[in-house]
């Protein structure tokens, strides 16, 4: 019994000492800072106190974060996540201009399974361009595809190398070296890597924005995608075209996987459809001032 009152009396005894140091740490005219005066707490009492203090910017920065976007139906445009409103800060982008009827057709490439081939006949076809943000596996082993993708106005962009988790990385010379792997890749083909990065999986920390501005790429996250990723676990065609169309919006950023088999069937369709609508589709350039 004494030594659970004893516990009590400590406890509260360590947050009478938390609150009445920090107000004075916070007081304009304190020549202290809490950690100051923490330091002159006895251990048996500081060994207990929970620092509630606000985490440093340091940690703020490098916070890892995963990009998603609301489904919309309706033309509705989705609204950025709350958490992730910085960053437009860093130049990163999700959304076009929303006044307008425009698409921006982007793909995620790490290898070739022949429904790549597939959908760059068909967008040949159409008389379509997008973006290509390719891994060094597709550059190396499918050399002869990215050169077509260059040849036919298509951007290649940087998905980094290996596809690694970017958020680990907190220096702005390791992001750089990560990124430049890919377009050293790129380059030992005769191709170059257009100026826009995109996470490995969306995923990324406001430090990682930063590092992209300051190397002078913008970060392209999207504004709709869908599970087509897996090839073992392919949606119909029929429930993608009515999920993609139903979330079309003006401005859209559109994340599709080109190994999909569902998309190689139905990108035909779904670009006839967006053209009879009057939707027209850019180019990523865009966003750095360079609309063609």
């Amino acid at each position: 019994m004494k030594s659970k009152t004893k516990r009590y009396i400590l406890g509260f005894l360590s947050a009478a000492v938390v609150f009445v140091f920090s107000s004075f740490a916070q007081n304009e005219t304190a020549t202290e800072t809490t950690d100051d005066l923490m330091s002159r707490i006895p251990p048996k009492i500081s060994d207990r106190i929970i620092d509630k203090r606000i985490p440093s910017v340091e940690t703020a920065v490098n916070t890892a974060y995963n990009w998603y976007c609301k489904h919309t139906k309706n033309g509705e445009i989705p609204p950025c996540p709350p958490e992730m409103s910085f960053i437009s800060e860093h130049g990163g982008v999700f959304l076009g201009n929303t006044d307008e009827k425009v698409i921006y057709l982007t793909f995620d490439a790490g290898y070739e399974n022949g429904n790549i081939e597939s959908i760059l006949n068909t967008m040949k076809e159409k008389g379509v361009t997008g973006a290509f943000f390719v891994l060094d596996n597709i550059v190396k082993n499918n050399s002869d595809l990215i050169r077509r993708m260059s040849d036919e106005g298509h951007l290649i962009c940087n998905h980094t190398a290996k596809h690694k988790d970017m958020t680990g990385i907190t220096d702005i010379s390791s992001f750089k070296a990560e990124l430049d792997l890919l377009n050293t890749a790129c380059a030992d083909i005769g191709v170059e890597c257009a100026p826009f990065y995109r996470p490995p999986e969306g995923r990324f920390s406001e430090s990682n924005l930063g590092f992209a501005k300051e190397l002078g790429y913008t970060t392209v996250f999207w504004s709709f995608a869908y599970a087509d990723w897996d090839n073992n676990s392919q949606p119909s065609p029929e429930a993608a075209k009515e999920k993609i169309l139903s979330g079309t919006h003006n401005g859209m950023i559109l994340l599709l996987h080109p190994t999909s088999s569902t998309n190689a069937k139905i990108l035909g369709d779904l670009i006839d459809n967006w053209k009879a609508e009057g939707y027209r589709f850019g180019t990523l350039d865009e966003f750095n001032g360079k609309k063609i």
